[in-house]
């Protein structure tokens, strides 16, 4: 009897090892899936804040070049898209927090949050068949 229980005892104390060891590696994988989404995001934002960053410099020299034949002299013409550009500068730093903090936050949250519903009910299914 004695055996009986130390053989039951080895046996589940190896099956509660192979457990914990499955569950870290699917904790590891899960956190490393989160942080690739994460910096895939994060790089695609950076990418497309560059591009609009160059669109905005020739833009800016677009309109500092029309505004300069416009009124004759290219230094009005590139002062008046500077100070277009210093208003919007202005706009974007007041409302900082509805038109890029939040909205950005919000994307990461978004990415970061999904697909847990689906392991939360893989995990209920799983309980309620046992």
């Amino acid at each position: 009897m004695d055996n009986n229980f130390r053989t039951f005892f080895d046996h589940t104390g190896e099956l509660l090892k192979d457990y914990l060891e499955a569950r870290t590696d699917l904790v590891r994988l899960h956190i490393a899936g989160k942080i690739s989404r994460a910096l895939g995001l994060f790089f695609t934002l950076i990418l497309a804040s560059l591009l609009v960053f160059f669109i905005i410099i020739f833009l800016g020299m677009v309109v500092g070049f029309w505004m300069g034949t416009v009124t004759g002299s290219n230094a009005i013409g590139f002062l008046i898209s500077t100070g277009i550009f210093a208003v919007l500068l202005t706009v974007v730093v007041v409302f900082r927090r509805p038109l890029v903090q939040t909205p950005v936050v919000n994307i990461i949250l978004a990415v970061l949050l999904e697909g847990n519903d689906e392991g939360e009910e893989e995990e209920q299914n799983q309980q309620n068949n046992q």
